[in-house]
């Protein structure tokens, strides 16, 4: 069966707004938490949030493209354009052979925000012709699919916080059952206005620090929740025969993929962490074995259940075999791009040799009894990564990367 690799990979994030910033601020252990300063959050008990900084939309996008684009979409899309530059992908591939899969979790909230508040002010003659295709979930993928002139399949998974996961196994899949030869994949996500604040704050789930250095600290015992981030990423995974043939630069194969749902709650994980178990598992099984050092990139949220279910599975499976971190504890939590991101940071981890920290997480909660790096990245002779997403909803989805 055709192996499917790594070519080029793409980021815009919290921490940094191409991959090298990225990589940098990574394993240097700089977090990109700041309090709320895009609304009013003197009712709010959450303070703080993770957005992209410094960042110069026009130099990308003309005023015109810019008008018709959700944030989302503009992350994903610039993520997707690093990525695809990187790998060098266009004109060695037959369009009809490439697909595009990038995935949102809530996709043009931002949009949906501005046309309702036209729509109350103005009425419905002063709602923009663009609010429907600015807010379908769809159209980041639909955008970069025009941009890169892809005719294969051109589709977003709704998977929540494991969306851009997901968007990565599946094209694992096409390639290697033979639809495609490559797949630009990723997510984007510009989700922190302050109903979407509100709507998690209701749920308990965002952290209620209003100090940005222990706002994320994903297993420690003083968590309160996980703070909003925004952000996008892209890795463009192509068949090791087309990826040779080319003579292009393999960063790593995807070498597992698990799929599961928990089929328990709408919102929290099921306690007894099966399915999650079951997915590192499949994704385990399909990659092969490996006796090395393995570092696990966690979902890792900072939430109280879902760090308690999440390191008991990892303690499970893993045993004390296992490096593990939540990159979340510098991006915060960029929601359905979290997953890309993070298989970003697996890769890096890799080609680095090193396991980035869980920057702020001090003393770990008793029921965390796994190998958190904290203080620092740690360097170890890694040649697996895996990488966890959870979603709400019960999925799980589980990627096995190892270095190419």
């Amino acid at each position: 069966m055709e192996k499917a690799v790594i070519t080029g990979m793409g980021a815009i994030t919290p921490i940094g707004n191409d991959l090298d910033a990225f990589e940098e601020r990574l394993f240097a252990g700089v977090h990109g938490v700041v309090p709320i300063d895009h609304f009013d959050a003197a009712d709010m008990a959450a303070r703080v949030y993770a957005p992209v900084k410094d960042f110069d939309a026009t130099a990308h996008l003309t005023p015109r493209e810019l008008r018709r684009l959700d944030g989302f979409t503009l992350y994903g899309l610039i993520a997707a354009r690093e990525a695809v530059r990187r790998s060098g992908i266009l004109g060695e591939v037959d369009p009809h052979r490439l697909g595009v899969f990038m995935s949102t979790g809530l996709g043009g909230i931002g949009t949906v925000l501005e046309e309702h508040g036209n729509l109350e002010r103005q009425g419905p003659r002063r709602v923009s012709p663009m609010l429907v295709p600015k807010w379908a979930t769809n159209m980041m993928a639909g955008v970069v699919a025009i941009e890169m002139g892809a005719k294969g399949p051109s589709m977003a998974h709704t998977a929540a916080c494991a969306a851009s996961s997901v968007s990565i196994g599946e094209a694992v899949r096409a390639i290697r059952h033979g639809y495609l030869d490559a797949v630009v994949c990723g997510g984007g996500e510009a989700a922190t206005q302050k109903l979407v604040a509100a709507g998690f704050q209701s749920l308990r789930a965002l952290s209620t620090s209003e100090d940005p250095d222990r706002a994320s600290i994903p297993f420690d015992r003083d968590r309160t929740g996980f703070v909003l981030g925004e952000g996008g990423g892209a890795v463009v995974v192509e068949s090791e025969t087309h990826a040779r043939a080319r003579g292009a630069r393999i960063l790593a194969e995807v070498s597992g993929y698990g799929l599961t749902s928990d089929a328990s709650h709408i919102t929290a994980p099921a306690e007894d962490g099966e399915s999650i178990d079951r997915a590192i598992a499949d994704a385990l099984a399909e990659a092969g074995p490996r006796d090395e050092t393995v570092y696990v990139n966690a979902h890792g949220t900072g939430t109280v259940l879902n760090d308690r279910v999440e390191a008991a599975a990892i303690g499970r499976v893993f045993g004390g075999k296992a490096l593990v971190s939540s990159t979340k504890s510098m991006t915060g939590h960029l929601l359905g791009a979290a997953g890309v991101v993070e298989a970003i940071a697996s890769v890096l981890a890799l080609h680095r040799g090193a396991a980035p920290a869980t920057v702020g997480t001090a003393d770990l909660d008793e029921d965390v009894q796994i190998d958190v790096v904290r203080g620092g990245a740690r360097p170890a002779a890694l040649t697996r990564a895996v990488s966890l997403s959870l979603g709400f909803g019960g999925h799980n989805a589980c990627l096995v990367i190892d270095r190419a």
